[in-house]
């Protein structure tokens, strides 16, 4: 459309009929300013008074940790096979897995050069941005090599890992054979077989049926080599229950080997770029040494010997759930920086009579949607953090005290990988449901825009959703947790001393669970985290209490509450991390101070005393003369506290734009240029025809109804045959 000037327009206005003159405008196509994001997102940043670096560190644990992260974005970001485009949302399942594929291959290449701690923080930050990638590599180095570590010998881990190399993703690649089409969360079910011959000093793997068929293999499909198969060891006639064996799949041209069956178990909710398959065991022969035999030991002529601490031997599955529980605050900081970035820019109606529109960010409503997920995940930054680290301390201590055979160490190891089951089990299930409901949230707060795939929320939540019942099943995850609680509890009260172990904060249980006066008793108790901290550690006292006589008849029915316990659990742990953070690492004059309070008060208001203010009110925790101001009146004030900090706060996730990978979500906050320069980048509109185009075309061009019925019921064939 030509735009026509004033000068020219001018000259052809016809003097003698003013009433004619048309009004002159200086944009015939558009009077009104275009909207302006960027803008208001720039107006926004104006606020943050505080160092971003120092708060990433805060975040991360500590100044080196953070500055490794921010150079394995760059890394990943200028690296042209991980980088994000926004074409990559447009892949098929078969152009998906061939991206991976050479992904795959170009993080073989870093393996070789990083040391491992930096290795899995780059891994850990791809499998964000591409989940298929992530879980590919993780069964490979997580779980296949990981079993092998905590159920094998040295040397058997030695030739596995770094003789034959898959530690280093070269020479052979493994999967995780646990899963069975009849049996997942209930492992020592596994019905797959593993008989010893001790003729040939073999053991014959076999799948006696359909349902020992092994299932959901992440791997299987395509890529592994070999597998670590959970079997029924049977010696003798004899069933000692599911042990561990390394299980060869594919020769040296990749193909399948004699008695192996394997297929892909095709179309998933998410994740289409893992090549998850099935396998079926005919008769497979294994050597006698390629079953793991750190624990459980066969000799050559069938004996079998079953130390005390075979228990440790699914130490290998804590890695994944703590992981897991760690890539809920990633995900949790991508989605909540997209949509208060989007919050930010977007304006729709007019609440306060201005010739602007209204920020989405300024309506109470939308605060109270997002604000609580960003205070959520501050608090699952600090506290996944210290998970890793308690998590690699005692894989550190267990190494040392069998290696040394030093039983204080042992002792000490044994009761802290008790509290690590609990705590994984706990922050593993509940953030992952979080952050599914997270992203939920925010792309919804992001209205239409939310739905379009080129900002990430559909893809990302349809990947995510497997976090929720893979490596342990929530639900029952969260029934474990909570059974050890209530047992840990009973064992309290009968004058056990809980010592090294997380939660050591039961050993008030005693005195808390008889107390009758609430914790948190007027407004005030609201702003003292330590108060909110008891409260929570008396809540779990008095209902554990509670449950204890149930839990002598049935364990069954308390099902319910025993999630409700690992949920508060995660919240107790979580906030005591971030109490301690900030009491310790953050002064009292640092501008950073004020907001992270704030953030913490917002933390536990929304995601703990609200949410279980039934709990808290029935067991006499909490005032219920407070009740209606904890789920009401406070966290509105606390939004409108935080509200000028919020960008600073997604700012201070320090993730780059090629992380992010969402079109509304950029640094910049020119959120419609940057949504339709990537539209047209992947959707050319040159491409104005599409390949259906024929269908659609032979739709709107049949000919009439008449014609197609060769005029056989015409007006006129009617006369003719009526005749």
């Amino acid at each position: 459309m030509a735009i026509i000037s004033d000068k020219k327009l001018s000259k052809n206005i016809t003097k003698k009929d003013p009433d004619t003159t048309p009004k002159i405008v200086k944009n015939v196509i558009s009077s009104s300013e275009p909207p302006n994001p960027a803008k208001d997102l720039a107006a926004e940043r104006a606020h943050t008074n505080w160092d971003l670096k120092e708060m990433h560190e805060f975040l991360e644990g500590n100044e080196a940790k953070s500055t490794e992260i921010l150079r394995l974005y760059q890394s990943i970001e200028r690296d042209p096979k991980l980088q994000t485009r926004p074409e990559q949302f447009d892949l098929t399942q078969k152009e998906e897995r061939q991206l991976v594929a050479e992904r795959i291959n170009q993080m073989s290449r870093y393996i070789e050069i990083e040391s491992y701690t930096k290795f899995r923080r780059r891994l850990q930050l791809m499998t964000v941005i591409d989940p298929s990638m992530g879980i590919r590599i993780l069964v490979n180095l997580g779980l296949f090599l990981n079993c092998i570590k905590g159920n094998g010998t040295q040397k058997q881990y030695d030739f596995w890992a770094k003789k034959k190399e898959s530690g280093i993703i070269k020479q052979m690649y493994g999967c995780f054979g646990m899963t069975e089409l009849g049996h997942g969360s209930n492992v020592a079910g596994c019905e797959t077989t593993a008989t010893f011959d001790e003729e040939t000093d073999t053991f014959i793997i076999d799948t006696p049926h359909i349902g020992a068929t092994k299932w959901w293999i992440g791997g299987a499909a395509h890529s592994a080599t070999h597998t670590v198969c959970y079997a029924r060891l049977i010696v003798k006639d004899v069933d000692y229950g599911v042990k561990t064996f390394v299980v060869p799949l594919r020769d040296s041209n990749h193909d399948l080997l004699p008695g192996i069956a394997i297929g892909d178990i095709g179309a998933k909710m998410g994740r289409q770029g893992v090549d998850n398959g099935w396998i079926q065991f005919t008769e497979v022969r294994i050597p006698r040494f390629f079953m793991l035999q750190r624990w459980c030991k066969v000799s050559r002529n069938g004996n079998v010997t079953l130390p005390p601490l075979e228990q440790l031997s699914y130490i290998s599955l804590l890695e994944g759930r703590v992981g897991m529980a760690a890539d809920s605050y990633r995900i949790g900081a991508r989605f909540t920086t997209i949509a208060l970035r989007y919050a930010v820019g977007r304006r729709q109606f007019n609440k306060s009579g201005s010739t602007q529109e209204t920020q989405l960010i300024d309506y109470m409503l939308h605060q109270r949607r997002l604000f609580p997920y960003l205070a959520l995940t501050y608090a699952a930054a600090v506290g996944t953090d210290r998970l890793e680290e308690e998590h690699t301390k005692l894989l550190s201590d267990l190494d040392k005290g069998l290696a040394t055979n030093d039983k204080f160490l042992l002792k000490n190891t044994i009761n802290a990988t008790k509290s690590m089951f609990v705590d994984s089990g706990s922050l593993k299930s509940t953030l992952t449901w979080e952050a599914s409901e997270l992203i939920s949230e925010c792309r919804q707060a992001c209205g239409g825009h939310g739905y379009s795939g080129y900002n990430a929320f559909g893809k990302t939540f349809n990947d995510w959703s497997v976090q929720t019942t893979w490596e342990g099943d929530n639900n029952v995850l969260g029934m474990s947790a909570g059974k050890t609680i209530i047992k840990t509890v009973q064992q309290v009260l009968n004058g056990r001393k809980l010592k090294n172990s997380t939660l050591e904060f039961l050993n008030d249980a005693p005195t808390l669970s008889k107390a009758k006066k609430a914790v948190i008793r007027v407004k005030e108790h609201l702003d003292e985290p330590e108060r909110v901290l008891k409260a929570i550690a008396a809540l779990i006292s008095k209902f554990a209490v509670d449950l204890i006589p149930i839990s002598h008849q049935t364990w069954d029915a308390i099902s319910p509450q025993r999630v409700v316990l690992s949920k508060l659990r995660c919240h107790y742990y979580l906030l005591e991390t971030f109490i301690d953070r900030l009491e310790n690492r953050v002064k009292a004059n640092s501008p950073m101070r004020r907001p992270l309070e704030i953030t913490m008060r917002l933390y536990y208001v929304t995601s703990i005393l609200s949410p279980f203010i039934a709990e808290f009110g029935r067991f006499g925790v909490v005032s219920p003369s407070i009740t209606k101001y904890i789920i009401a009146t406070y966290p509105q004030e606390l939004c409108t506290q935080i509200r000028p900090y919020v960008i600073g706060l997604t700012d201070s996730f320090q993730q780059p734009d090629n992380f992010i990978h969402s079109v509304i979500g950029k640094y910049n906050g020119d959120i419609y240029n940057n949504y339709l320069d990537a539209i047209k980048l992947a959707n050319s509109p040159r491409n104005h025809k599409a390949p259906y185009s024929a269908a659609l075309e032979d739709m709107l061009n049949r000919p009439s109804l008449d014609t197609r019925e060769r005029n056989e019921r015409s007006k006129e064939a009617e006369e003719k045959l009526s005749k």
